[in-house]
C-alpha cells in the first residue's frame, strides 16, 4: 500500500457513502420490469397476453408477481387477437407483450385487426439496446416506425424512467375518441437496468364522454317519428360503448324496427318482435329514414348502396370523420354512443306528443313481416336435411339443440367464410358482446385467440367457437395454450375439407392429388383435427352424423378442459366462388 493511503474498511466505506450521496441513487432502485408491471396494475390491467423471450421475460414475470395473469401463447398473432378481443369485451385496452423484431411483426395482424374494428389495444414490444441501434443488433427493427401506420400512438420512452408515463399515454390514446391500438417500445437496456419505483397515484384511464348537440338530437327524433319506414341499425360500436340498457329502452319506447350488425347482435335481443334480421335485404332497401348507430357504411353494409335513393340517414358515431362517409348524412350525431343513445331516449321521454311507430297499419312493416316469414320458412327447410355427410344448416341445428339447456350462457365465436356467414343467421343472441367473429377486416385465424380471451373474461360461462377447418388451421396449436391455462372452451371445427368448399369426393381428391391438379381451395379430406386436442391434454370428438354431433356437444358441456369436435360435413363442389356481401362493380354513392 502506498504511504499516506488509508485502508478502505467497511466502516469507512459506509461513512463515504453517507458523505458523497451523488454516488448513490436517491431512490430505492427497482427493475424496469417491476415498474412496467406496477404501472399496468395501476392502469387496471388484470390479464396480459403474449409470447415471451429475450428481453421481455422479466416483464411477464413481474406482471405475474404483481397479481396479474399472464397467458403465454404459441404465436404472436393469436396473442394479439386475444388482446384485441379483450379490449372489446372489457372496454379497457387489452395488453399484448411480445419480443423484438419478428415478435412485433408477427403481432401486427392483431394490431391491424384492432384498428379496423376500433378496439382498444396496447402492444408492448421488446427491442434491441439503444446503444446498438444501427449496428445490426439482435432482432433489430425500427419498430415504432413499423407500427405507426396501424396505431393511434406509437412511442419509445426517452429513458427507463419515462416508461410509466409513456404507458399511461398509450392507454389514454387507446380508449379515447375512436378506440384503437397503440404501441410502446421497450428497449432491452431499459428493461435490464434500474429505475425508480412507480410513485404516481393515478389509476385506470377513463374515457372522456362527449355527446351530440341537443338540437340535432331533437331533429333526429322528429325525423324518425315522421318516417313511414324507419330503421335502426345497431353496430358493434353500441356494444363497445355498453349502451345496451338505453338501446333497449329506445326500441321499446319507439317500436322502431332494428337490424343488428353481426357483432351488434344481442344489444337488443334477436328475439325482440322489432328485430328484422330475417328480412335484412328488404329492410335496407325499403327504409326511408335510417338511424345508423355505431356502424360504418363499409362493405358490411354494402357502402350504403342498398338503401333507396331518397333515404334520410341519421348517422351517430364517436368519430366525427366517419360521419357522411360513403353516403351523405341528413343529420349527424357526433359523440360517444352511450351518451348519444341516452340523449335520444331522454328526448323521447321529454316529448309528450311522441307517438311510437304504428306497425299495425304500416305497409312497410307488413312487407318486412312477410319477408321474415318467408325467409324463416326457407331456413327451417334447410335444417331438416338428414343426409350424411351433413350440411352446414343441419350441423348448426344439432349444435344449437344440444346447447339449448345452457344457451343463455353461451358466448359464440365464429370464423370461416361459409361457416361464419351461415352461423350468423342461425344462432340468435339475447345479450351483448356474446358474439365474436372475423369483424370489419374479415380476419381469418382469430378464432382460438378470441375463444381464449372470451373464456378468461366469461369464466363461468360456456365459450363455443364454431370455426371452419381452414380458419382453425391458422391457430390450431393454441389448443395447448387453452389446456395449459386451465380453460375449457368448446371448439367445433366445421370440416368440409376446403377453403369455401372441398373436392366433391374422396376418390376425386385422391385422383387430383396424384396428378397435382388439386384446386387451390382443397384441404385434406377427413383430417383428424380432434386428435390435436387429445395430444395436448384436451378431449377430442369425431362427429360424422347429426346424432354423433349432438352427443359430442352434450358430452363436451360436462367437461372441464378444452374440447374439440371435428364435425365432418359435405365438401361441396367446385362451383364458381361468389361473395354475397359485395355488389358487383361497387362504387360508393355520395
Amino acid at each position: 500500500m502506498s504511504p499516506g493511503l488509508v485502508p478502505l474498511t467497511p466502516d469507512l466505506a459506509a461513512l463515504l457513502g453517507a458523505l458523497i450521496p451523488l454516488e448513490q441513487p436517491y431512490y430505492d432502485a427497482a427493475s424496469p420490469g417491476l415498474a412496467i408491471a406496477q404501472t399496468l396494475k395501476r392502469l387496471g390491467v388484470s390479464v396480459v397476453f403474449g409470447v415471451v423471450g429475450i428481453p421481455v421475460v422479466d416483464v411477464a414475470d413481474a406482471c405475474t408477481a404483481q397479481g396479474m395473469r399472464f397467458i403465454g401463447f404459441r404465436n404472436e398473432q393469436s396473442a394479439s387477437y386475444a388482446a384485441s378481443a379483450w379490449g372489446y369485451l372489457t372496454g379497457q385496452p387489452g395488453v399484448c407483450l411480445v419480443v423484438s423484431g419478428p415478435g412485433v411483426v408477427h403481432a401486427l395482424p392483431g394490431v391491424l385487426n384492432a384498428q379496423a374494428n376500433c378496439w382498444p389495444l396496447v402492444l408492448l414490444g421488446g427491442s434491441s439496446e439503444t446503444g446498438q441501434r444501427g449496428w445490426g443488433a439482435f432482432q433489430e427493427l425500427t419498430q415504432v416506425e413499423v407500427c405507426r401506420s396501424y396505431t393511434k400512438y406509437a412511442a419509445r420512452p426517452a429513458s427507463a424512467t419515462q416508461i410509466p408515463r409513456t404507458l399511461q399515454a398509450a392507454f389514454r390514446h387507446a380508449i379515447n375518441g375512436r378506440p384503437g391500438p397503440c404501441y410502446v417500445d421497450l428497449p432491452a437496456d431499459f428493461i435490464q437496468g434500474t429505475v425508480a419505483p412507480v410513485e404516481e397515484t393515478w389509476g385506470p384511464v377513463a374515457r372522456a364522454l362527449t355527446g351530440p348537440d341537443a338540437s340535432a338530437v331533437a331533429q333526429a327524433v322528429a325525423c324518425l317519428q315522421a318516417a313511414k319506414a324507419p330503421l335502426v341499425i345497431i353496430g358493434k360500436g353500441v356494444a363497445l360503448a355498453r349502451a345496451e340498457d338505453t338501446m333497449r329502452e329506445l326500441i321499446d319506447r319507439t317500436n322502431w324496427p332494428f337490424l343488428p350488425t353481426s357483432m351488434g347482435k344481442g344489444v337488443v335481443s334477436d328475439n325482440h318482435p322489432r328485430c328484422v334480421s330475417a328480412a335484412r335485404s328488404a329492410a335496407l332497401a325499403e327504409a326511408d329514414v335510417v338511424l345508423l348507430l355505431g356502424a360504418r357504411l363499409n362493405w358490411m353494409l354494402h357502402f350504403g348502396q342498398r338503401f333507396r335513393s331518397d333515404v334520410k340517414i341519421i348517422q351517430a358515431d364517436v368519430c366525427p370523420e366517419e360521419l357522411g362517409h360513403n353516403r351523405s348524412a341528413h343529420l349527424t350525431l357526433a359523440g360517444d354512443l352511450s351518451v348519444t343513445v341516452a340523449q335520444l331516449v331522454q328526448a323521447i321521454r321529454c316529448k309528450p306528443q311522441f307517438v311510437p311507430f304504428d306497425s299495425t297499419h304500416s305497409v312497410y312493416w307488413t312487407s318486412l313481416a312477410s319477408h321474415t316469414q318467408r325467409n324463416q320458412a326457407k331456413l327451417a327447410a334447410k335444417c331438416t336435411d338428414d343426409a350424411v355427410p351433413m350440411s352446414y344448416h343441419r350441423a348448426f341445428t344439432e349444435i344449437k339443440t344440444a346447447l339449448q339447456p345452457v344457451y343463455d350462457q353461451v358466448v359464440l365465436v365464429s370464423e370461416g367464410a361459409n361457416t361464419m356467414d351461415i352461423a350468423r343467421g342461425m344462432f340468435d343472441l339475447a345479450h351483448p358482446r356474446r358474439r365474436l367473429d372475423a369483424g370489419t377486416l374479415a380476419t381469418m385465424g382469430v378464432g382460438m385467440g378470441y375463444a381464449i380471451a372470451a373464456q378468461v373474461y366469461y369464466a363461468t360461462q360456456r365459450v363455443v367457437a364454431i370455426v371452419g377447418d381452414s380458419a382453425f388451421g391458422f391457430s390450431a396449436m393454441e389448443a395447448e395454450t387453452a389446456v395449459r391455462a386451465h380453460l375449457a372452451p368448446i371448439i367445433i371445427v366445421i370440416n368440409n375439407s376446403g377453403i369455401y368448399h372441398g373436392v366433391a369426393s374422396d376418390s376425386d381428391y385422391q385422383a387430383k392429388a396424384r396428378s397435382h391438379t388439386l384446386p387451390s381451395t382443397a384441404l385434406s379430406p377427413n383430417a383428424r383435427y380432434e386428435l390435436i386436442a387429445e395430444a395436448v391434454g384436451g378431449k377430442g370428438y369425431l362427429a360424422r352424423t347429426p346424432q354423433e354431433l349432438f352427443q359430442a356437444v352434450g358430452d363436451a358441456l360436462g367437461q372441464s378442459t378444452l374440447c374439440l369436435i371435428n364435425c365432418i360435413i359435405r365438401p361441396g363442389s367446385q362451383q364458381k366462388l361468389e361473395f354475397n356481401w359485395l355488389p358487383n362493380k361497387a362504387q360508393p354513392k355520395l
